[in-house]
């Protein structure tokens, strides 16, 4: 006996928030075998909901839209949107770029390829975390192993270029103006090495 169709109605609309909520978190398509398991309804009636789903998106004309493709559903930015959601990934992830993460970046861009314990020694802290971060983004990669140390090394992408809108690291500005002058520096280490002996 086939269900009724406001039976069906009904069953739709307490299915669809369920189905949204599921497929809001997936991070691959959905098929519905396993989407009925989830949500506790035969697959039939999700094969119904999803597809009234779809078509609900398309009508109202949603920013994103849901597909069934590779046997399964997911929700996708529609095609004419897709410029302006390209656009905030790129900049914002520059953008979000903290300073322990620059200043890490920039360790590696001048140094590499280096491994991650070099970089944390010149930075005076762990940067296990910042260089993930710094790989997730594609902005650093590995580059080998430290033949002595067995380390792995990291360099800067193609990407990281790309993004600070230089060809090659031969274009990278000089350090020296950057840097503390010596003669001071030494001045000033002789200055607190001086105060130490006064006071011991």
């Amino acid at each position: 006996m086939t269900e009724q169709p406001d039976h069906l109605e009904v069953a739709l609309a307490d299915l669809r928030p369920s189905l949204e909520a599921l497929l809001m978190v997936a991070d691959e398509p959905l098929d519905p075998v396993t989407l009925a398991s989830a949500v506790g309804h035969p697959v039939d009636t999700v094969v119904a909901g999803l597809a009234a789903l779809a078509a609900e998106y398309d009508e109202q004309g949603r920013g994103f839209e849901l597909r069934n493709v590779a046997g399964g559903w997911r929700y996708y930015t529609r095609e004419e949107y897709a410029a302006v959601v390209e656009g905030f990934v790129l900049d914002g992830q520059q953008a979000r770029l903290t300073q322990a993460a620059l200043e890490t970046l920039a360790v590696v861009a001048y140094k590499q390829p280096v491994s991650r314990a070099r970089v944390s020694a010149i930075r005076g802290v762990n940067v296990d975390g910042v260089m993930r971060t710094l790989v997730t983004r594609g902005l650093v990669e590995e580059a080998g192993q430290d033949h002595a140390s067995g380390a792995h090394l990291y360099r800067t992408t193609g990407f990281f270029l790309e993004r600070i809108g230089v060809t090659s690291l031969d274009e990278l500005p000089e350090l020296a103006p950057y840097l503390p002058d010596m003669d001071d520096l030494v001045d000033e280490l002789a200055s607190d090495l001086m105060d130490e002996s006064a006071s011991a």
